[in-house]
Order: structure tokens, then sequence, then C-alpha cells
């Protein structure tokens, strides 16, 4: 039987993992999120109260 406690302790990410999570944490991209928070704003600014 696989023992996943052991196997998780000798898990290592190889480097290109770690290079790859690097470059996506650090693009600063506009998600669906992001847009849609400046639609909302766009539409409150031009809605007259």
């Amino acid at each position: 039987m696989i023992n996943f406690d052991e196997e998780i302790r000798k898990f290592q990410p190889c480097l290109e993992v770690s290079q790859a999570e690097d470059a996506i944490y650090k693009n600063d991209v506009k998600d669906i999120t992001d847009v849609l928070e400046e639609m909302l704003q766009q539409i409150k600014g031009t809605q007259v109260k």
C-alpha cells in the first residue's frame, strides 16, 4: 500500500514549476472580476440618482 504521508514528505517540486508560479503570481493581467468592477464603476458614475 502507498504511504501518502511518506510520499508527501519526499515530494520536491521541479524548478520549472517554481519558475512558472513566480511568473503567474507576478503577472498583473485583468481577470473577469476586474473587468466587471470597472464596468460597474463606469455605470454608477453615469447614472442619475
